[in-house]
């Protein structure tokens, strides 16, 4: 039993608690993603999409919308569905707008998603028009890889990655690693010289 003069036990530990925790600096987060402006060389070459239709990739990347582009695969149960998910919460945030910004998914895994498999990828996230997922030849697809600086010679090893084009510069933006949907509405906003 505790003498009326002798704090108990428990009260002083949770006085070393105190103690520690007020003397404990707070651990800030790191940021979820880094931005940086990077050169990219979109290579001459025909990709198809997700409804069977030959498209030049050069056309799609380079309208007079922003255009974000990513790179996935659509058996991918890791970075993929994340991308996917900040892409499709974007578009619900646009609403009608959605047609202000180009999305545009480019899989790393061609030869197993063909245009079903992509419409089946677009099903899933509840796509609306305005963004597109290209398939092509292995040959083509790691042409387009390596003009983005994003090549990896396996498919499981493949970066977080999203690049933004401004329309007004050309330049692009890569961010690396898990933007929101509320971080890409404000990257959209920059690329179309609103901020």
């Amino acid at each position: 039993m505790n003498s009326p003069n002798r704090p108990s036990v428990s009260a002083c530990l949770a006085a070393i608690v105190l103690l520690i925790a007020s003397t404990t600096p707070a651990v800030e987060k790191g940021p979820r993603f880094t931005r940086t402006e990077v050169d990219v060389s979109v290579p001459d070459v025909t990709l198809i999409n997700q409804n069977g239709v030959e498209v030049n990739i050069e056309d799609i990347l380079t309208s007079q919308e922003p255009v974000f582009v990513d790179f996935i695969f659509a058996s991918c149960t890791t970075i993929c569905p994340i991308l996917s998910a900040s892409y499709s919460s974007m578009q619900r945030k646009l609403g009608d707008s959605r047609d202000a910004v180009r999305l545009v998914s480019i899989t790393i895994d061609p030869e197993h998603d063909g245009p079903e498999e992509l419409r089946s990828y677009l099903a899933r996230y509840q796509a609306k028009p305005g963004w597109d997922i290209l398939t092509g030849s292995r040959t083509d697809i790691d042409e387009v890889m390596r003009g983005f600086d994003a090549f990896v010679p396996d498919k499981m090893s493949h970066r977080p990655l999203v690049y933004i084009r401004s329309p007004d510069t050309g330049k692009w933006v890569q961010l690396y690693g898990f933007a929101s949907s509320a971080d890409l509405m404000r990257e959209l906003e920059l690329a179309a010289g609103q901020s």
